[in-house]
């Protein structure tokens, strides 16, 4: 099983998504985490709505800081946000660039989930191939 973090400023959105995607559709391939580089009260509640809507548990999102994470980690994802983010071991570093939908309607963050749950999946597959 690979360890894999997924991180953003906040972890208010999308990293939470992709959290919440990699344990919904990763089990016994991804050990997810997420975090953020700052500081935030907690997840944004659209993004928890619409991750429930398409049936995923979000009873364990809660923002996050980088110093949950797990010293070895196979897998640091970054969501696009422009984050630089401090020097964090692993073995393969990649960003998804992805927009931030926060502000905007309800639509958009489905948009976003959308796109996160397609980019997870073709994690998984990538990591089930050896590729990763």
């Amino acid at each position: 099983m690979k360890k894999v973090a997924f991180v953003c400023i906040h972890n208010s959105c999308r990293s939470i998504m992709a959290e919440g995607w990699a344990k919904h559709l990763g089990e016994g391939v991804i050990e997810a985490y997420s975090a953020g580089t700052e500081k935030y009260d907690a997840p944004k509640p659209m993004a928890l709505e619409v991750m429930t809507d398409a049936g995923v548990d979000m009873s364990h999102a809660k923002s996050k800081l980088l110093d949950v994470l797990p010293d070895d980690l196979d897998i640091l994802i970054t969501m696009g946000c422009g984050v630089e983010c401090p020097f964090v071991p692993c073995n393969h570093r990649e960003d998804w660039g992805l927009d931030d939908p926060s502000g905007g309607p309800k639509s958009g963050f489905e948009e976003t989930r959308e796109l996160v749950r397609k980019k997870v999946v073709e994690l998984i597959e990538r990591i089930e191939k050896g590729e990763l």
